[in-house]
């Protein structure tokens, strides 16, 4: 459906939950408070489900908003999921139950919804939500917060190549509300702890460059973390890092998880990162993909992370 029908269908239902992705990231968390806000605007019930695992940069976001314990929803709404295998444990409980309504920019969506709002133009989500918000009534500046960190952590502050016209013409709308957004910039995008500059450090030591320097791979062990002294809220966006390195137009960040590796792969125009993760069960944007190999050791997962891209650029 367009957002002008996604916000008609809003007006129409109550008593929401709004989901967000595992290990979720500006855009997700900013989409479920903007809408929760929102919505709540209009009269109408609205909570956050609990459990994403939100790193302290952005639990300020959903402050007032998560859903109190036993708390049972006529309407499940979901941001910037794109895949089953995004929910968290608690969101896996109502996608059996069966999702409302699924509102995203992903093109590896795979409408697992009952209704989807789905424009995979968009730089970031919160383009599509700050639309379908304006047809419900004004955003306000409680409103606009959220959804400027939505917007522009998902363009990496407007440099990614994902970022357009729209998508800066979206940010002038929200800074109009009167936010501001120089103070959201330096939290978000000018801060580092010490433990995450001790992270990039050994990075840069342990990192291992292929094609010329054009491809690079950051495996980053449990043991390098702990080196480092760095914790889950210190890994933010790290996935961008080795994308700032001179030459290197393919950058693969491999996290250890118990339970296998997290794979984030970002590439320049010329090959599409979405193809790259979809050989390795995972999908995301055409320069910025993801995905998680099951039982993988660091090793195995840079050998098929590397066997993919060759695929994809041999194949076309």
């Amino acid at each position: 459906m367009t957002y002008q029908e996604a916000a008609r269908w809003l007006c129409g239902h109550d008593q929401y939950l709004i989901l967000t992705h595992k290990s979720p990231d500006g855009d997700t968390i900013g989409c479920a408070a903007a809408l929760c806000l929102g919505l709540r605007a209009l009269g109408k019930t609205a909570w956050i489900c609990s459990g994403a695992g939100e790193t302290p940069l952005f639990t300020p976001y959903l402050e007032g908003c998560v859903a109190p314990e036993g708390y049972v929803p006529e309407t499940v709404v979901s941001v910037d999921i794109a895949a089953r295998s995004l929910f968290t444990p608690d969101g896996k409980k109502w996608l059996e139950r069966g999702i409302d309504l699924a509102i995203d920019h992903h093109p590896s969506q795979e409408f697992f919804a009952a209704e989807t709002c789905l424009d995979a133009g968009r730089a970031a989500c919160g383009e599509l939500v700050l639309d379908i918000l304006k047809e419900l009534g004004p955003v306000t500046k409680e409103i606009a917060v959220p959804l400027y960190v939505a917007i522009s952590t998902d363009c990496g502050c407007f440099q990614y190549g994902n970022t357009t016209a729209a998508t800066h013409r979206a940010a002038a709308e929200l800074f109009e509300t009167g936010i501001d957004a120089t103070a959201l910039n330096k939290r978000h995008f000018r801060t580092k702890t010490w433990p995450r500059l001790q992270v990039e450090r050994l990075i840069v030591e342990r990192m291992h460059r292929y094609d010329d320097g054009k491809t690079a791979v950051a495996p980053i062990s449990q043991d390098l973390l702990t080196e480092a002294g760095a914790q889950e809220r210190d890994m933010e966006d790290i996935a961008a890092f080795l994308g700032q390195i001179e030459g290197v137009e393919t950058s693969v960040t491999i996290r250890e998880k118990p339970d296998g590796c997290k794979l984030s792969v970002r590439t320049a125009p010329g090959l599409d990162a979405s193809r790259v993760c979809a050989l390795l069960g995972g999908g995301g944007h055409a320069a910025a993909a993801g995905g998680f190999l099951a039982g993988a050791s660091l090793e195995q997962a840079e050998q098929a992370v590397l066997d993919a891209i060759r695929q994809v650029r041999t194949h076309g």
